[in-house]
């Protein structure tokens, strides 16, 4: 790639080629000088211009950003509700299929009620659910909660949803 002076002086040698031999050093001298400035003052961007464009990115993000951090959260939450949808709904096909409560959530994957337990998305584990056996004081697997702490963007805890 050529350097705006290296073009200048291609440029320049261009004109002057086809000038007679007393003319070049004056065309030459005049044609240079002009054009290098020209073509230099073009060649980049002030220090306006970029701190211009980066107060403009940076108000960008500045608006973005705490948009992106909540439909993140919001995310979250909604993922949560509907792994414990999903798990209570296959805990009550087992108890209907079986008149008994599972023994484990690993249960209900040998017996194919679930492909697999799902992740808690604020743990990041499927082994951190917390379990509730029966209210009638039998065994199994009745309920199944979070083990995350804090509170969800209605101000439910995590761990009761």
């Amino acid at each position: 790639m050529k350097t705006s002076k290296e073009c200048c002086v291609l440029s320049a040698e261009s004109k002057l080629a086809s000038a007679p031999p007393t003319e070049i050093f004056s065309q030459h001298s005049a044609l240079s000088t002009q054009h290098c400035r020209a073509r230099l003052r073009r060649a980049g961007f002030t220090l306006i211009e970029l701190l211009v464009v980066m107060a403009v990115v940076g108000l960008l993000l500045s608006i973005a950003a705490p948009r992106y951090f909540g439909h993140v959260e919001r995310a979250k939450e909604n993922t949560l509700r509907q792994s414990l949808a999903v798990m209570r709904d296959a805990i009550d096909k087992y108890q209907g299929d079986r008149s008994e409560f599972p023994d484990s959530l690993d249960e209900l994957v040998t017996r194919q009620y679930l492909r697999a337990i799902p992740k808690d998305p604020y743990t990041d584990s499927s082994a951190s659910w917390l379990t509730e056996p029966p209210p009638e004081g039998g065994t199994g697997v009745f309920e199944v909660h979070s083990s995350a702490e804090g509170q969800a963007q209605d101000g439910t805890p995590l761990g009761e949803l």
